[in-house]
């Protein structure tokens, strides 16, 4: 079998003589970062030395200017996904990352919070190229920003789907099922399904998808988003009012888009419900 073992770089005397005088820590700090930067590096080699945790910043950064590695896939994905890694090194890297990659890197664990935040930025930036299978697998896969932001560009770019797609899952285009796989997506929150229901650029198809959807339906805070969006149905909307105390209902339609007609109903709705009440307190 070969030997993958690193070749020993040559050392000077001068170089030996400033080592002794090193503590231990420091000594193997400065291996391992001559060892980065060693145009001798090879792959598997460089993979090995990615996997250990406490590598320091600087040792990275050198290990991205390497050019015998950092033409690697694998190295750029590694580098990228270490929780130690510059943000000044790993965003660069990611911005050459095909799709799939990118949701892998910004799912990692170890990748700091901020490195995910402009890692699914450059996804949500890319979703108007990416295919109709990527989208759907996107939608399910992704975190929850990149979810929330299919729902809304969906829209976007598809325009109101028709609402038989929406009740008969025998009948659905993938716009539906991109649609569905993202309100399903265990990453979505109640937060970003509200914000991309009251989207300026939401339509009918997102707004009734969410309204009969079992998890997010019943949730109070997004009954109340729905009831803010100009398309709700309705008998959609008659149910939600009936679930909300009548001061917080009037409170709600005030800044409603409903049509007039359907906010008229409610209020008598409302009305009736708070003279029934009246007249069983008496």
């Amino acid at each position: 079998m070969p030997d993958k073992k690193m070749p020993e770089p040559e050392i000077s005397e001068d170089e030996v003589a400033r080592s002794n005088s090193l503590t231990p820590t420091t000594r193997a700090a400065l291996e391992v970062l001559h060892t980065a930067a060693d145009p001798r590096l090879t792959e598997d080699f460089a993979l090995s030395l990615l996997k250990r945790p406490d590598l320091h910043p600087q040792v990275l950064e050198q290990l991205s200017k390497n050019a015998s590695v950092n033409k690697s896939r694998k190295i750029r994905i590694a580098l990228a996904s270490h929780p130690h890694t510059p943000r000044h090194v790993s965003v660069p890297l990611a911005r050459q990352f095909y799709t799939f990659d990118l949701m892998k890197v910004a799912l990692s664990p170890g990748v700091p919070a901020d490195v995910k935040v402009a890692i699914d930025d450059i996804l949500i930036a890319r979703l108007e190229m990416v295919t109709i299978g990527e989208r759907l697998t996107l939608a399910r896969r992704a975190s929850g920003r990149v979810a929330a932001a299919l729902l809304v560009d969906t829209e976007k770019a598809t325009g109101q789907l028709i609402e038989g797609e929406i009740t008969d899952r025998k009948v659905s285009s993938p716009q539906t099922r991109i649609t569905q796989a993202a309100l399903d997506n265990s990453r979505l929150t109640e937060a970003l399904v509200i914000n991309s229901v009251l989207h300026a650029a939401t339509g009918a198809a997102l707004v009734r998808a969410v309204a009969r959807h079992e998890k997010w339906s019943p949730r109070k805070e997004i009954r109340a988003a729905l009831l803010r969006t100009e398309y709700l149905s309705l008998a959609s909307a008659l149910a939600f009012a009936r679930t909300i105390s009548p001061p917080v209902l009037r409170e709600i339609l005030q800044s409603s888009r409903l049509p007039e007609k359907i906010k008229d109903q409610l209020l008598r709705e409302c009305s009736c419900g708070d003279a029934l009440g009246a007249n069983l307190r008496h």
